[in-house]
């Protein structure tokens, strides 16, 4: 339905069909491939091959063959595939296969003789289909992507999770571990500390310059092993972006000492609860104010404010993972700067950590006094949840939009009472099979 500009007429590069019923694809091929026999030390592997396909909301349109060409043709071009006659780029063809899907085939080497290696292709894609989806009016519009999402578990994980039975990936495990730390600690050396008393095991990385520098750690779980019996280890950059000790230490900002354990007492708990939502709620108009003047002191009050949600979470729900768990990692999705960036501390963001550290250190809450002044702060933390929400919008970040939005219905709804705070217990159930089962492709309607 669409190829390279000087292909000719498509009629004239749709396979013929042979006696048997089957395309003959030789002759196409053999076109596709010409810059490539030509060309100076081609690649071995030299096909680049993407889809495009309707979401399952827009699957009940019908799309003509004619916009899907318009739509592709606008893909490629943003990308950088498909270009004009004036500059003879890569050949390629789309191919519709099916009503909701297109197929699109380019061989990377020039009509010059030059390679495009196509590096950064997948970011461009996502890009250029958002746009493709804007203009056509489709529901379902995947923003670009922005570098904030977390590490996802290498598919090596997952599959050694089923074979054990495990109910989460160890990297995520991990990482609401340090997590936690980070949101009760001031300073490096009491975030090993909680580490160690969570029960992780943490080995630190010393500088080849000054053995006595720490300049790196990597945490491991104490079950799961290597084929060896070693512990399997992770770094705090392979956890989430912003997790490494260099940026760790800049988001602490000076070391502070820890503070004295509050008293267990009801009243001061409460108290505690208290203040941090009235800490909360300034912080949002401080959002509102600096966010086009000082848009660092915004980001690093964002990225506090997703340490106490974390710390109140543990104080409510402690290592069963319920609503409020998995509301503190949404936030702490929108709440994170591009490409991992860590912005200077500020008085206001210092302030909200320390009512972090103070509901973390309080140990859980129980009882119906400080239960209200808990849910109350819930409600403080989701209009903050708004604040981030029209921010990420402001600047485009759609993805961390999402997120906040929905860190915020969830704080709501828990809050509102209309969802149980803690989530019954886990139960360790095999990690769900697949898509794709034994790299074996599923027969087609037969």
């Amino acid at each position: 339905m669409a190829a390279w500009d000087g292909a000719g007429p498509l009629k004239d590069l749709e396979p013929k069909v042979t006696v048997s019923g089957k395309r003959d694809l030789r002759a196409l091929a053999a076109l596709l491939e010409q810059p490539v026999r030509a060309g100076y030390r081609p690649p071995n592997r030299f096909v680049w091959h993407a889809s495009m396909r309707l979401a399952p909301e827009d699957r009940h349109r019908t799309i003509s063959d004619s916009t899907w060409a318009n739509m592709a043709v606008q893909m490629l071009t943003e990308v950088g595939i498909a270009t004009t006659a004036t500059d003879p780029g890569l050949r390629w063809i789309a191919m519709r296969h099916a009503d909701d899907h297109v197929h699109i085939v380019a061989t990377l080497v020039r009509e010059d003789g030059r390679t495009n290696w196509m590096r950064n292709d997948y970011p461009r894609c996502v890009k250029a289909t958002y746009h493709v989806a804007r203009r056509y009016h489709l529901h379902r519009r995947v923003p670009p992507a922005d570098r904030t999402a977390h590490r996802r578990p290498h598919p090596a994980e997952v599959s050694k999770a089923r074979r054990t039975g495990r109910a989460q990936m160890p990297r995520d495990e991990l990482r609401r571990c340090v997590r936690r730390a980070v949101a009760a600690a001031g300073s490096e050396e009491e975030f090993f500390v909680q580490l160690g008393e969570a029960g992780v095991l943490v080995r630190l990385r010393n500088s080849s310059t000054d053995p006595g520098q720490v300049t790196g750690y990597a945490v491991a779980l104490p079950g799961p092993r290597t084929a060896s019996g070693q512990p399997v280890y992770f770094g705090g950059g392979r956890l989430a972006p912003d997790l490494t000790l260099p940026k760790l230490r800049q988001r602490w900002g000076t070391p502070t000492p820890p503070p004295a354990a509050p008293t267990v007492s009801r009243a001061e708990r409460v108290e505690t609860l208290r203040q941090a939502a009235t800490v909360v709620a300034a912080a949002a108009d401080d959002i509102h104010r600096d966010a086009r003047t000082a848009p660092g002191r915004a980001q690093a009050t964002a990225v506090a404010a997703a340490d106490l949600l974390t710390s109140l979470a543990y104080g409510i729900e402690g290592d069963r993972r319920g609503a409020l768990h998995r509301a503190a990692e949404a936030f702490d999705r929108a709440a994170r700067d591009l490409y991992g960036r860590v912005r200077q501390p500020s008085g206001r963001s210092q302030e909200m950590r320390a009512m972090s550290r103070l509901v973390a250190l309080m140990g859980r809450i129980s009882g119906d006094e400080d239960t209200v002044a808990a849910l109350a702060l819930m409600m403080d933390l989701s209009r903050f949840a708004d604040t981030i929400e029209q921010l990420r919008r402001a600047q485009q970040r759609l993805h961390q939009a999402e997120a906040a939005r929905t860190a915020a219905e969830a704080l709501r709804l828990v809050a509102g009472g209309r969802r149980p705070v803690v989530a019954p217990p886990l139960t360790v159930t095999a990690t769900p099979v697949p898509t794709v089962g034994g790299g074996r492709r599923a027969a087609r309607g037969r």
